[in-house]
This record gives C-alpha cells, sequence and structure tokens, in this order.
C-alpha cells in the first residue's frame, strides 16, 4: 500500500470535516426550526416560546456532542471566523467550516418545510408571506420586533453573540475553572437556552449567521420571494455581520479581564519541580 501524500491526506481530512458538518448542522438546525414551526402553525397549542429555546438548547447540545471530536463541533460561522482570526484553524479549514455549516442549514431548512409542508399550506391558503397576520418567514429566519429599530436590533445581536463566546470560553477554559469535557457539550446548550430566555425578544437570537442565512435563501427559493431580504429595512445582513463583531469584541473582552490575568497557583509550582526531579 503506498502512503497518502500530505495534500491528499488534508483533502481527506477536509472532506470529511466538510460531510460531518454538513450532516450535525442539519442535525442541530432540523431541532430547532422544526420547533418554531410547531409553535407558529400550531397557534400555540403545541409549544411556546420556552420550547423552542429547549429545542434550540438540545439541538446544539448533541451537535457538539456528536462533532466535538472530528470538527472541534465548528456549528456557528462567527465562532470560526474568529478562530481563524486568531490562528488557531487554517483558512482552508475555514472554508471547509462554513461550506459545511451553510450547506447543512439550507438542507435542514428544506428538511423542516417537507415535514410541514400540508400544515403550512393550511395554515396560510397556499400563500407563503413574510409579514401579516398569517406570515410564516420567521419559522426558518430571524426578523426584529415591529418595536425595535435596526440599530437597536443590530445591538441586540452584538451583544447576545458577545455572552455567547464568553460563556463557551468560560466553560472551556482549562486555566481556569473549566467544565469536564463531557459536561461541556450541556452546558453550552444550557448557554444557548439561556441566552434565548434573555435575549431573545428584540430579534429572536440569531447569534450565527450560519443558522440565518442559509434558511433565508431557501425561504426566497421555496415560494416567500426576495422580500425575505427586504423586510425590515433589508434586516438580513444584520444577523449576518453582528455575529461576527460581537464573538470578536467578546474574545477580546474575555482576554483583557480574565485570561491576562490568569496566573498559575504558586502553591503547585514545588510540586511540579519535585514531581520533575523524581522523574529524572
Amino acid at each position: 500500500f503506498c502512503r497518502k501524500t500530505s495534500k491528499e491526506a488534508q483533502s481527506t481530512t477536509a472532506t470529511r470535516i466538510l460531510l460531518t458538518l454538513l450532516s450535525l448542522l442539519l442535525f442541530t438546525q432540523i431541532f430547532g426550526l422544526s420547533s418554531v414551526a410547531q409553535v407558529v402553525l400550531g397557534r400555540g397549542n403545541n409549544g411556546q416560546y420556552l420550547s423552542i429555546n429547549i429545542a434550540f438548547g438540545i439541538g446544539v447540545t448533541l451537535g457538539i456532542y456528536a462533532a466535538g471530536k472530528i470538527s472541534g463541533a465548528h456549528l456557528n460561522a462567527a465562532i470560526t471566523i474568529t478562530q481563524c482570526v486568531l490562528g488557531n484553524i487554517t483558512s482552508k479549514a475555514l472554508v471547509a467550516y462554513i461550506i459545511g455549516q451553510f450547506l447543512g442549514s439550507f438542507l435542514a431548512a428544506a428538511a423542516v418545510f417537507a415535514l410541514y409542508y400540508d400544515a403550512l399550506y393550511d395554515y396560510t391558503n397556499g400563500s407563503f408571506t413574510v409579514k401579516g397576520p398569517t406570515a410564516t418567514a420567521m419559522i426558518f429566519a430571524t426578523y426584529p420586533a415591529s418595536n425595535v429599530s435596526l440599530q437597536g436590533a443590530f445591538f441586540s445581536e452584538f451583544t447576545a453573540t458577545v455572552m455567547l463566546i464568553l460563556g463557551i470560553l468560560v466553560i472551556h477554559d482549562e486555566k481556569n475553572n473549566g467544565a469536564v469535557k463531557g459536561a461541556q457539550p450541556m452546558l453550552t446548550g444550557i448557554l444557548v437556552v439561556g441566552i434565548g430566555l434573555g435575549m431573545g425578544l428584540n430579534t429572536g437570537y440569531a447569534i450565527n449567521p450560519s443558522r440565518d442565512l442559509p434558511p433565508r435563501i431557501f425561504t426566497a427559493i421555496a415560494g416567500w420571494g426576495m422580500e425575505v431580504f427586504s423586510a425590515d429595512h433589508c434586516w438580513w445582513w444584520v444577523p449576518c455581520t453582528a455575529p461576527v463583531l460581537g464573538s470578536l469584541f467578546g474574545v477580546l473582552l474575555y482576554k483583557l479581564c480574565i485570561e491576562f490575568h490568569n496566573q498559575p497557583d504558586h502553591d503547585d509550582e514545588p510540586e511540579k519541580e519535585q514531581a520533575g526531579t523524581e522523574t529524572s
């Protein structure tokens, strides 16, 4: 048997990561989007806002458990871009991650559309709209509340993503009080639920370009039209940019306020020296 070259190995790795993210973001998004569909199409009789938050939290938890070892569980484009800026992943890995995330999210929207097509048709009488009493576009993508300005909505998405990345860093920081590895996915899911419960009123907390843009593109193709991009003063670009900026700012904030102040315990140094002497 001949050995694989480094380029072939990199290609295989990128393909594995892409396919893994595609399948797992598909898996994660179906939990969340289908819960929104059930609440909207069931007219509040088959779930409430809380059930949507819990469903997204469950989807994120299971996605991280399943993809953590293979891809690092990159299910959020904003965090993936941040990791690339910090030099933790290569630009090639970034492209593979983003493609996998976007394809998975797009296919998840298509799956939920197929799953609830009959209910959608009955609820809307065959007319898919973005606004109005029988609007259903919000099942797939986020839209700001009618009483929130574009600037206020941008700040909401920015702040929610700052809290998301701060929470993730706290959970995973081994130099601080990081959680046990087996519990990290569950705590991240709880974090998402908490953000939804506290910061979801204004915009529906997209906090992830991969969660919002691909389903929005699907709705434009599936019958809702280009209004999904023009509605609410062209709101669509906010869930793509605010989470990225929020993630970058959150990392900076964490480094300035926590990481740079983490010093090794002096009590551990003699133990380490003693262990090193015994090893010698």
